[in-house]
């Protein structure tokens, strides 16, 4: 930090286990996400490119280096993964994110139905090659799933190996843990809490008034994802109380 303020939240250090930071890279430039790096840097815990956004981003390779320079982890959208199971290229998938480096992987059915018993086997293969994101949650708005079976889902990935589970929101914030206009559904959210680890679970809050929401209720130190590069910044200031909607959260009373 750039100078001295009393009465501040205790942030967890980097590199965290919780109070992590996801931001969605849905294309930037090498020089872009040098740019990135240069302001946000030290706010930020793992990149993720969208969907499938690997796949015709030009000089990848080097795009991957920027973030391995300064130790940020990156991992292919959830997308690619399915892009590649329903090709029946599970192997290939694998081999690709060796090629490239990347050891964090997310597994998702979003797109494509997956029998949870088999995702739960792509998850334990998985983790013998790196660090494994699964997502729940589906990307068909129509799709409602109720709040025993996100626990039931969440806590069968978990026992499967995954570090984290995503609650879906897609990049609108949208489906999933939020209706149509982009509202939270409260009480699925508070449901989900009451079995599943705050901490193992990375919340997609690609909106402000989302990231608010989750800040009120677990704390700075709350894990927040799909964020937009341009908003990594303002998002850690509202994390420690330095923006307005979070002014006084953590002021002597």
């Amino acid at each position: 930090m750039n100078f001295n303020l009393s009465q501040m939240p205790v942030r967890t250090s980097q590199p965290r286990t919780n109070g992590i930071t996801m931001v969605m890279d849905k294309g930037l430039s090498v020089e872009e996400a040098k740019n990135f790096m240069s302001v946000a840097g030290p706010h930020v815990d793992i990149v993720k490119l969208g969907f499938g956004t690997a796949f015709v981003t030009p000089n990848l390779r080097d795009k991957l280096a920027v973030y391995a320079a300064h130790n940020v982890p990156v991992y292919f959208g959830g997308t690619l993964f399915e892009a590649f199971v329903i090709r029946n290229q599970f192997d290939d998938y694998i081999a690709m994110c060796k090629d490239f480096g990347v050891t964090h992987m997310e597994v998702s059915d979003g797109s494509i139905t997956i029998p949870h018993t088999e995702k739960c086997g792509y998850i334990e293969k998985l983790i013998k090659h790196g660090t494994v994101l699964s997502e729940v949650g589906s990307k068909d708005a129509a799709h409602i799933i109720p709040p025993y079976k996100w626990i039931e889902l969440m806590s069968a990935e978990l026992s499967a190996g995954a570090s984290y589970v995503i609650a879906e929101a897609r990049e609108a914030g949208n489906v999933g843990i939020y209706r149509g206009s982009g509202e939270v559904r409260e009480g699925l959210v508070q449901e989900i809490l009451t079995q599943i680890p705050a901490e193992k679970i990375l919340w997609e809050a690609p909106q402000k008034a989302q990231q608010l929401y989750f800040l009120e209720l677990i704390g700075c130190n709350v894990n927040l994802g799909n964020i937009a590069p341009s908003e990594m910044i303002a998002l850690e200031a509202m994390r420690i109380g330095l923006r307005g909607d979070t002014f006084s959260f953590y002021l002597d009373k």
